[in-house]
This record gives structure tokens, C-alpha cells and sequence, in this order.
């Protein structure tokens, strides 16, 4: 089978540009030629390197590339036959024979009509405040508790209840209707020798299958021919992992031969395959057919979702259908994650528990005193009768004093119950939908290159973007494009790095057609003129041959592309890395032209001549060796390997004894290359004779049959073969930063947000980058820690920190010396690479390594795995309170993402698996500062705001109905109506804090860019904390104290009933809520008018209904009241009364004590004004920056 498409890696595959661990690297200085333009002779560089004599890393798994291996390899693992999954082909009876295999229906649905109401009510009860409410809607139905009517009780929790329900209801709705959709579609089943049309719910696992050109893949099949003679099919994948390249994927020879012209097979044999799981990337079994063995792997399986493109039909057999499909299994949500301002509410909560248990505890305990006190009054007291004077001359309920005093801590219970507002769950729910709506639909985070919005995934920590103190970020395809230039070549120790020119787009001649490829990359010319020259010599030799590896060492697709012109095609390579499209890009601009590739054979034109290669056998790059090979058969009957891979790892299999002088120039220049920027590989290639391919053959084609530990045994094949090669050269690949980079990160960094990026990149080429972005600069003093072992990673990080301190230290001693707040402050960077991390995470060294990365401004992590990004994160994440942000767009970054506080995943060029795993997600890096410094402000403010504002608005209304009962005998009767407490939260009061949750601003978009330090304020949680929380609990006990004792004197003399002072109490506290919300609206509008006066109206007009209805207590009592004088000077004496403390102490910290909001909002106010003195005074101070020695400039 060495002719066959080689299997690949059923482990979770890597990003085809990773790179290996890093060799020990030391303090270096870039050549001032290299960077004229940014000279770093001044930047300081600390190294702690290891002693070559340092002992070799232990077995212990840690985060890190062993890792990342061990847990690979639990994959590969042998399995039972009971483990196995047996397929019969066009045989779906026998195959569900013995285990009824899952059918291809889906469902995403969550709910049933018969499981919704259970199922929803369990769900949303997990909310322990839905089940406090419950309790007391309970208690409130018990005849000796029934303090309001039982009917009003349970309203606001039905209310809340019935709201969530519906809207779970809707989303399970559309969830069936797009279920159904699915479900209903037509496929091609083959009954009876012809293919019939079947819904897609009807397809069972065994039957065969036919796809036609750009249908979608109803379910997982392995491919049994298509309509290509060479059995190619041609799949995009981006249903499934958002990559837009087509992939290729291959039908065996053996079932291939058994279609007919007719496009009907007549096959049956027996697929022996794994159960069904998550591995998208991953396939393992075998096929027995006509009493041979033939093995299975990923490029022979077509996955549900994929569609089928440039193939005109393809043929397979179903293995996993339904909810056993790869797609369907990966089908999960977003990591639910909970917001901090929602944890300190909680904390808030608690507090306000105790507050009511307070105020419970006090009533009982009066009311016990009162009951001991007046106990012979009893028989005859309004409130507390005991005796029933009729006839029957039995006792009304009485159940003695201690019975009294429990159950009137049950009634007080009842009465104060609002004072944790049901309420403001639903209000955040429907405020963070507002604030998505703004941030989605926001043209400053719109992407025009790939056509994505911002995308809301988590609308649970919407203000969580306002308190970010740390970014962790990816850097290819994060802080880069991921659009990969070839840019240099070192071919047999000659640089080729020269000016690049343009000298015309190469083209090929094929019949009467002109191709050309499609991107037009510039040449070197003095490359361009030995290839072109004709003369013999070794050097041209080699100079095709490394191009020759560059066409042919790779999985990339030759597409012909048609253009306006008949007579001229283009040619597009498609193929899953961005590195292997630029190289081949690249080969084709210095003439070697891939054309056409199949399963068996490549054609190459080299430089105007045609040639077929035979594809004899390729292994694909993987995590362990970093590097992929080809085997082919060239024309003139030679056979050659070439191979590419990272430096470290090419190096260790290059034949050194041939010629030494080359491997250094090459070493040299990927030093060189790097040192810019570059990406870099090094090529490398040996003739095989005919006993050295017979064996990898033999070895190859058991590796490639065993059902069990495949992986493995094909990476040993591969890392057998690819040994003595000979030193082809080396390439050097650009990947351009994003847009807005740069100025990104200085904005972050202005708004004291710490940025950390974790790459796998090579040190040389991380520290370039950083330095492009302006991570890195020239001010800065570098620490660079690479150690290979424990012990030394141990004294790294002890001197490392000595150091840190002391520079910081003598930083501090100069500002104090010169007394110019932050000039001489001395910035540190710490550069750390993945072989140190893998000894330091997950040990004591943990806590060393946090010591010195917190005192540095930058920390710069290189040749780190997916799980050591992770680790770095929680290094923060479970040793400060800090809210952090990790942000990237490949499947490596994953872990990442989903450890941080927020995540957010770029739609890049690799894929959506960051995506699909974050709560956010967008088109650029640069967007992250509006999301952040805008919509994040904006975001916290609004809601740290409204959940303070919900707290106050329902302890006014407690501490008035307590100020009531202590003046009623402690009898919990209520001058409130029943109902005006159900509507309170809900009509009264509860629309204006929505609106001005979603739409009001403190600070324009305009301010907040200019000024990202502005961003400090959430960081500082100013707008939301415990102090603040307890200085509003004051003032509702002075606002309640206002509203309760100024109508109790005006009206104490007269015959004013409890109803109409009811109502005045009712209307007070409305309006005075009300206004107070107004007091703090920063930007008003037509929304905000008509919520906070509608409110108000809404709440007259319900009393005034209220008191209509004459079987209601209270009925026509606000009509007596507003007939006279005394109620409006009550109205209007409460609202000044109570609103006077906080006009003054707002009026006094605005004037003596401004915060930065408060400040820039006056500049805001009167910029016109300051425009001339803003010419004359280039410093702006605010107060909490002065605190922190900075200024805004």
C-alpha cells in the first residue's frame, strides 16, 4: 500500500505552523543592519541560560509539550473487541442487528411538551433566590401567615417565571423548527441497485450513500469511489471548523474498482472501526473486503457538514450517523462562566439576608415585648381578640405568646420580603441582551475583510470587558494575519535575502491555455538568474532541488480557475496551512509549477518541462517530530525523501559530517531571518536505494494495517526514514501584522492593562514581533529566563527576581530624587521560553515565577504548548482578583480561552475552534479596544449602576413599611395595598433602570479612546463596591425616614384612614426612586423621558384604579387624599427632605473630590472653552491618577 495516501495522525491535530521546543538561547544584540530604523543598542538584556552539564527533564507530567504528548497517546491505546464498531456494507439489518446503532435524526432541541414545564422549572430554581421567593409565597398561603393575599403573593415569582419560560420556549422552538429543516432533507440511498431518494432521518449506519457536487454530507461515511478516476474527493470543511480550504480526501483503490461505469457499486465487505467520539481530526479502522485487509484512516472519511466541491458525485458508506457524529458530538455551547459584579452581588445578598433577618429579629422581639406587656388586653384588643363574645362563646385562634412571637417572624419575613429584589435577575437578563444588541451591531468592531460582526456568545459578562487587568494573547493570527509572504531562502549556505523584484507573473503553457498561479510573488534575482541560466552546476542543482521540495513536500491542491479570458486559467492552491501555500507559491514564481496532484502522483512543471512524480509515501507533520515528509518517485527512476520541518528538529536529523561550513551559514541566517520576524524552515532530502525503500515499505504497510496504536507505530516509520538527510536550505516566511496592532497595544497598556502574549513561535521571532507591535521597547530592561531543569529554572527565577527588585528599587529612589512622578521608571520585560515552563508550572516554582512576572510590564512566553497558555493564565487567574482576558484564533488557543475570565476568539485563518469555545468573538486584534475601553466601560458602569440602584430602590420601600409596623403594635398590618407591592418592582419602577441599563453613557466614544486611562475606573470597581453599597443603605433608611414621618405629622391629627395614607406613601416612594435615577442619568433622551414621567404615571393611574374597585380595601381613599392641599405640600416636602443629603454630598465630591469620569465628563461639557488654555497646559490631573503618580497627557 505505499502507494496510497499515507494515514494521518489520529490525534487532535496542531496547528500546521507550530513549532518545536526551543534550543537554548542566550542574551542577544540585533545587528544594527538588520533594524536600522529601530536601533536596540540601548535595551538592556538579562539572560539566565543553563549550563550545558545540566541534567535531562524529568518523566513528571507537567503543563507543557510531554503533556500534550501523554495525553495523546491515551488515545492510541489499545481497545477490546467489544470496543469496535462492525459495519456491513449496503447492509444496514445486519449491521443494527446486534447493536441498534443511533439513527441519523437530530436533536438540539433541549425541551419536549411533555419535559418542558419540569425541566424548566428545575433549571430555573437552581437560582437560590427563586426558591427564597418561593418559600415565602408558601408561607404567605399558611391561614395564620396570609399577611398579603395568597394570589398576590405568588405573583412577582410567576411573573419571572413565566417570563424565562417563554423565552427559553422560543429559542427551544427554533431550535426544533431548524431541527426539523435538517431532518427533512433528501439524500441518495442505494435499494435494490439504484439510488433512491431518503430523508436524512431515514439513513442508517451500513448504507451506501451518493453525494452529489455542492451537496452537504448528511452523516460520517468512509469514501468508496468518486467521480475522479484517481478516487479524489474535494470537501470544505467550513460547516466544521470554519477553514474555508478545500481538503482532499481519497477512496481506496480496492473499493474504487468496484464501481462500474454506471456509478453503482456492487461491494460488500465489513468495516471494523473505533466508537464513535469527538476526534474530528482522527479516524482509525480497517476494511475487509474480498478476504483482504485494507486500513482506514482520516483522508478516507467524510464527515456531516462537509460540502462536496469540483467532484461531481461521491460514493460511501455510512459509519456514524445522528448524534453519534463527529459534528454533533463537538456540538457544545460556550463555557458558562459568572461575572464578577454578579459574585459581589451575591456577597451583597448575604448582606441584605442579614439586614432583613435584622429587622425581623427587631419587630419579633418588640412585638413579644408588647404582647407581655398587654397580654390582659388580648380579649378584647382589635388586633389580638382572644375571646369570641357570641353565642358558641369558643376562642378565636390564639396560640399562646411563644406561638405568636415564631409565627410573627414569619409574617415579618413575608412583609419584607422584597428587600432582595426578584426583579433585577429578569432586568440584568434583558439589559445584558440591550448592551449585545449595541455591541453586534457596532460598525467599529465590524470586520469588511472576512464579513463578521462582532459576535456575543456569553451574554452573562457583558461587564466583565470593564475590568480587564490582564490580555493574554496568541500571536500568529492573532497579532498577525496569518497570510503568510515568502520573503528569503538559504539554499547550501547562500543567502538569498536580497532587494525582491518584480520581473513579470510566470506562466506555463498547457495546449493552447496560458496558467498562471494565482498570487504573484516577488523574486530574488540573483536566484532567478542561476535557475534560469541553463548552466550546469551543483549549486543550480541544489537550488532545484530545494524548490523541487518546496512544490512537492506538502498536501496543498492545485484548483484550475477560470478567468474572463477563455484562453488564460488561474491556478489557486488549496490547502489547510497558510506556510505550505506561500511556499509553493513561491516554488511556482521561480518555475516550478505544481499542476496537478492525485493519490498516486504530482505533476510539477520545472521551469517549462513537464514532469510526474509518484507519490510513494508521505507522513504529515505532528506534534512529536515536528516536521512532514514525502517520498517520491522521480522521473529518472530515482527515489528521494525530501523532508521540512522546524530548525531543532531538522537539525537533529541533518547528515552534520558532509559539510559543516553550510549548516553553520544556514543556522546563521535562520538566526538572521528570525531576528526580523521571519517564520522559518529548514529542507532537507536523501536518495533512497531500492533495500531502504523495500523496508520502509514493509515497515509502513504494517504500521499502516494495525487497527490499534496506528499513530504511534507511523511515527516511528517516519522518524526511521528521516535520518541522514542532507542540508537542503532553509525559507523565511513574513507574517504581516494586523492592522492597528501597535497602537493597540499602547492604548491597552495607557489604560493599565497588562498584555502577555504566548506563542510557539521561536524566541528571535516572538521578540521581533514584540518589538514591531511596540510590546517591547527600547526602554525597556529584558529578562530572559531558558533553563533546562528544574534546578536551574529555580535559581532563573531567584535571580531573575533579585534583579526585578533591584531595578525597581533604584526606578524608585530616582523619581523620589527628581520628584517628576513616573519619568524615570524603568520598564521590565520577562521572556520566558516553553522547556523552562515545563519545569516550573504545576510546582512550588509556581509562586517565583508569579514574584516576577507581576513586577514586569511585559511578560513574553515562547515555544509554549496549549496547556502551558492555560497555565499561565491560571498563574494569575488563582493568585489575584485581577479579571483577565485571553484572546486568539487557533484550536491551540482553546484552553486558553476557556480558563480566562474572558475569552475571545478571532475569526482567522485557522479555523473556529477558538471561536466556538469563547464568549466573544471578532474579525481583529485592534477591536479590542473599543470592545474593552467603550462598550466595556459603558458596559460596567451601566450595570454595577443599576444592581446598587436596584438594592436601594427596594430597601426605601422595606424601611417604610418597617418604620409602619413599629408604630401599629408590631401587627404587620400594611397601609400598602397588596397589590402596589406586587406592581412596585415590576411596573412601578422597574422599565427606567432597563433603559438606562442599555442606553445611557457616561462618557462618549470619543473621550473614552482619547483617554484609555479613563478604563481605570472599573478596574478600581468605583462604581460598584462595599463601601458604596453601605452609604446607599444609609441613605434609603434617611430617604424611608423622610417618606414615612413627614405624612405621619402632617396627618396626625387628622382622620386620615390607613388606605389614603397608603396611597401617599406609595406615590412618594415612586416618585422619589424615580427622581433619584434621574439624578444620576448622564445622557438624556427621549427613552429615558418617557420611562422615568411614564413610571411615575403609571403609577398614579394604578392606585387611582386600585382605589376603584370597591370589593378592594382602600376604595375612593386617593380621591380624599388628593382633594386636599396637605397631600401635594407632602409629596413635595418628601422628595426635598429626602433627596437633600445626597444632592449635597453629590454636589461636594463633584467639587472638592472629582473622580476621572467626573472630570473628563466637564471637559466633555466645556471643551470649547479650555480649547485656548488646552494649548497652554499639556496636562490634564485627575485625582485617582495622581494617586498612582500619572497624568493623562
Amino acid at each position: 500500500m505505499a502507494h496510497e495516501r499515507p494515514l494521518l495522525d489520529p490525534s487532535p491535530r496542531p496547528p500546521a505552523t507550530a513549532e518545536p521546543a526551543p534550543p537554548v538561547a542566550s542574551s542577544f544584540r540585533f545587528p544594527s543592519s538588520r533594524r536600522s530604523a529601530r536601533s536596540r543598542a540601548s535595551t538592556d538584556h538579562i539572560s539566565f541560560a543553563i549550563d550545558p552539564a545540566s541534567p535531562k527533564p524529568s518523566s513528571a507530567v507537567r503543563y507543557g509539550s510531554r503533556a500534550e504528548s501523554d495525553r495523546s497517546g491515551a488515545s492510541q491505546k489499545e481497545i477490546s473487541d467489544d470496543d469496535a464498531r462492525l459495519v456491513f456494507i449496503n447492509d444496514p439489518e445486519k449491521t443494527n442487528e446486534r447493536l441498534d446503532f443511533a439513527g441519523n435524526a437530530i436533536r438540539t432541541g433541549k425541551y419536549s411538551v411533555l419535559t418542558f414545564l419540569p425541566r424548566n422549572l428545575f433549571e430555573q430554581f437552581h437560582r437560590v433566590a427563586y426558591l427564597y421567593f418561593l418559600a415565602i409565597a408558601i408561607l404567605n398561603q399558611l391561614p395564620q401567615l396570609a399577611v398579603f393575599g395568597r394570589g398576590a403573593s405568588i405573583l412577582p415569582l410567576a411573573f419571572v417565571l413565566l417570563v424565562t419560560a417563554v423565552k427559553d420556549a422560543y429559542e427551544d422552538f427554533r431550535r426544533h423548527r431548524s431541527d426539523r429543516i435538517e431532518n427533512s432533507r433528501l439524500a441518495l440511498a442505494l435499494d435494490n441497485l439504484s439510488f433512491v431518494h431518503k430523508c436524512w432521518k431515514d439513513l442508517r449506519v451500513g448504507e451506501v450513500i451518493k453525494i452529489s457536487a455542492n451537496d452537504t454530507i448528511p452523516c460520517d461515511m468512509v469514501l468508496l469511489s468518486t467521480s475522479d478516476p484517481t478516487g479524489v474527493a474535494y470537501l470544505q470543511t467550513i460547516n466544521l471548523d470554519g477553514e474555508s480550504n478545500l481538503k482532499t480526501r481519497y477512496a481506496k483503490q480496492e473499493t474504487l474498482s468496484k464501481t462500474p461505469d454506471n456509478g453503482i457499486p456492487s461491494i460488500s465487505g465489513v468495516i471494523r472501526c473505533e466508537k464513535p467520539n469527538r476526534n474530528i481530526y482522527g479516524f482509525q479502522a480497517n476494511m475487509e473486503i474480498d478476504g483482504k485487509r485494507i486500513s482506514l484512516g482520516p483522508s478516507n472519511i467524510i464527515l456531516r457538514g462537509c460540502e462536496l466541491k469540483n467532484t461531481s458525485w461521491a460514493i460511501g458508506v455510512v459509519v456514524y450517523a445522528g448524534r453519534e457524529t463527529k459534528v454533533m458530538l463537538n456540538s457544545s455551547g460556550a463555557p458558562s462562566k459568572r461575572s464578577r459584579l454578579e459574585s459581589h452581588m451575591n456577597r451583597e445578598t448575604i448582606l441584605l439576608s442579614f439586614l432583613l433577618i435584622i429587622l425581623c429579629s427587631i419587630v419579633t422581639f418588640l412585638a413579644g415585648f408588647w404582647l407581655g406587656h398587654h397580654k390582659k388586653e388580648l380579649n378584647s384588643s382589635p388586633y389580638f381578640r382572644k375571646s369570641n363574645f357570641g353565642r358558641d362563646g369558643d376562642n378565636y385562634n390564639y396560640y399562646g405568646i411563644g406561638m405568636e412571637i415564631f409565627l410573627t417572624f414569619l409574617k415579618s419575613v413575608i412583609v419584607f420580603q422584597i428587600m432582595i429584589p426578584i426583579s433585577l435577575y429578569i432586568s440584568m437578563e434583558l439589559v445584558r441582551l440591550g448592551q449585545a444588541y449595541f455591541m453586534i451591531r457596532d460598525s467599529n468592531l465590524y470586520d469588511e475583510a472576512s464579513n463578521s460582526r462582532f459576535q456575543c456568545r456569553a451574554l452573562n459578562i457583558n461587564e466583565d470587558l470593564g475590568q480587564i487587568k490582564y490580555v493574554f494573547s496568541d500571536k500568529t493570527g492573532t497579532l498577525t494575519e496569518n497570510k503568510m509572504e515568502f520573503q528569503c531562502a538559504s539554499i547550501r549556505g547562500v543567502d538569498y535575502s536580497g532587494e525582491k523584484v518584480t520581473v513579470g507573473e510566470y506562466s506555463i503553457k498547457v495546449g493552447d491555455q496560458v496558467w498562471r498561479p494565482k498570487m504573484n510573488i516577488k523574486t530574488d534575482p540573483e536566484l532567478l538568474g542561476l535557475l534560469r541560466g541553463g548552466r550546469e552546476s551543483e549549486r543550480r542543482k541544489y537550488a532545484c532541488d530545494f524548490l523541487l521540495a518546496l512544490a512537492a513536500c506538502n498536501t496543498i491542491v492545485p484548483l484550475v480557475v477560470d478567468t474572463t479570458d477563455p484562453k488564460l486559467k488561474l491556478v489557486d492552491y488549496q490547502g489547510e496551512s497558510p506556510d505550505e501555500q506561500a511556499l509553493v507559491y513561491a516554488a511556482a514564481s521561480y518555475g516550478f509549477v505544481l499542476v496537478e496532484r492525485t493519490s498516486g502522483h504530482i505533476v510539477i512543471d520545472v521551469l517549462g518541462d513537464r514532469q510526474r512524480f509518484d507519490v510513494l509515501g508521505l507522513h504529515e507533520f505532528d506534534s512529536d517530530r515536528k516536521r512532514m515528509s514525502v517520498i517520491i518517485g522521480c522521473p529518472d527512476k530515482t527515489v528521494k525523501l525530501f523532508v521540512k520541518g522546524a530548525d531543532s528538529s531538522m537539525f537533529g536529523v541533518i547528515d552534520k559530517s558532509r559539510n559543516m561550513d553550510v549548516v553553520r551559514a544556514t543556522e546563521s541566517h535562520l538566526h538572521s531571518y528570525s531576528s526580523i520576524g521571519l517564520r522559518t524552515l529548514v529542507v532537507g532530502m536523501r536518495e533512497l536505494n531500492s533495500s531502504e525503500f523495500e523496508e520502509w515499505q514493509s515497515a509502513y504497510e504494517k504500521a499502516s494495517t494495525a487497527l490499534f496504536g496506528r499513530a504511534s507505530l507511523l511515527r516511528t516509520v517516519a522518524a526511521n526514514i528521516e535520518t541522514n538527510l542532507q542540508l537542503l536550505g532553509a525559507s523565511g516566511i513574513e507574517d504581516k501584522l494586523q492592522d492597528g496592532v501597535p497602537e493597540a497595544i499602547e492604548s491597552l497598556r495607557q489604560a493599565n492593562i497588562k498584555v502577555w502574549v504566548l506563542t510557539g513561535d521561536k524566541q528571535e521571532t516572538a521578540i521581533s514581533i514584540g518589538y514591531s507591535c511596540k510590546l517591547l521597547t527600547n526602554e525597556m530592561t529584558q529578562i530572559i529566563i531558558n533553563s533546562h531543569s528544574k534546578e536551574s529554572c529555580r535559581k532563573s527565577l531567584l535571580d531573575a527576581f533579585t534583579m526585578s527588585t533591584k531595578i525597581s528599587a533604584m526606578a524608585s529612589n530616582a523619581q523620589n530624587s527628581v520628584g517628576d512622578a513616573g519619568s524615570n521608571k524603568v520598564p521590565l520585560a520577562l521572556i520566558i521560553d516553553g522547556t523552562s515552563l515545563v519545569y516550573i508550572l504545576e510546582t512550588e516554582l509556581e509562586e517565583e515565577l508569579f514574584k516576577v512576572a507581576t513586577i514586569c510590564d511585559v511578560v513574553l512566553c515562547c515555544r509554549v504548548a496549549p496547556l502551558q497558555k492555560a497555565g499561565i493564565v491560571a498563574l494569575i487567574k488563582n493568585r489575584t482578583d485581577d479579571m483577565t482576558l485571553a484572546i486568539g484564533d487557533g484550536a491551540n488557543d482553546v484552553s486558553m480561552i476557556q480558563m480566562a475570565d474572558v475569552g475571545i476568539g478571532i475569526s482567522g485563518q485557522e479555523g473556529r475552534q477558538a471561536v466556538m469555545a469563547s464568549d466573544f468573538a471578532m474579525g481583529q486584534f485592534r477591536f479590542l479596544v473599543p470592545l474593552l475601553l467603550v462598550h466595556g466601560h459603558w458596559n460596567y458602569q451601566r450595570m454595577a449602576y443599576m444592581i446598587l440602584y436596584n438594592f436601594y430602590r427596594n430597601a426605601v420601600f422595606v424601611f417604610t413599611l418597617f418604620w409602619y409596623v413599629l408604630y401599629t403594635a408590631f401587627s404587620l398590618t400594611t397601609a400598602v395595598t397588596e397589590w402596589s407591592s406586587v406592581l412596585y418592582s415590576v411596573i412601578y419602577t422597574a422599565l427606567p433602570t432597563i433603559i438606562i441599563g442599555i442606553l445611557d453613557k457616561d462618557l462618549s466614544r470619543k473621550t473614552l479612546m482619547k483617554y484609555p486611562q479613563l478604563y481605570g475606573a472599573g478596574q478600581r470597581e468605583e462604581r460598584y463596591n462595599l463601601w458604596m453599597f453601605i452609604f446607599t443603605m444609609l441613605d434609603t433608611i434617611w430617604q424611608s425616614a423622610a417618606i414615612f414621618f413627614i405624612p405621619l405629622l402632617a396627618y396626625r391629627h387628622s382622620t386620615v384612614d390607613i388606605s389614603g395614607i397608603g396611597d401617599l406613601w406609595t406615590l412618594a416612594v415612586v416618585i422619589l426612586v424615580n427622581l433619584h435615577l434621574g439624578m444620576d442619568v448622564f445622557r438624556w433622551n427621549w427613552l429615558t423621558h418617557v420611562s422615568i414621567w411614564g413610571c411615575i404615571v403609571a403609577t398614579a393611574i394604578c392606585v387611582i384604579i386600585i382605589d376603584c374597585i370597591p370589593i378592594l380595601p382602600g376604595y375612593w381613599a386617593i380621591f380624599e387624599m388628593m382633594k386636599q392641599g396637605l397631600f401635594w405640600f407632602c409629596l413635595l416636602g418628601i422628595i426635598i427632605a429626602a433627596l437633600i443629603p445626597r444632592f449635597v454630598v453629590k454636589a461636594f465630591m463633584e467639587y472638592f473630590k472629582p473622580s476621572d469620569i467626573q472630570v473628563a465628563r466637564e471637559m466633555e461639557k466645556y471643551g470649547s472653552l479650555n480649547e485656548v488654555a488646552a494649548n497652554t497646559v499639556r496636562e490634564i490631573p485627575m485625582t485617582s491618577f495622581a494617586n498612582a503618580n500619572q497624568r493623562i497627557p
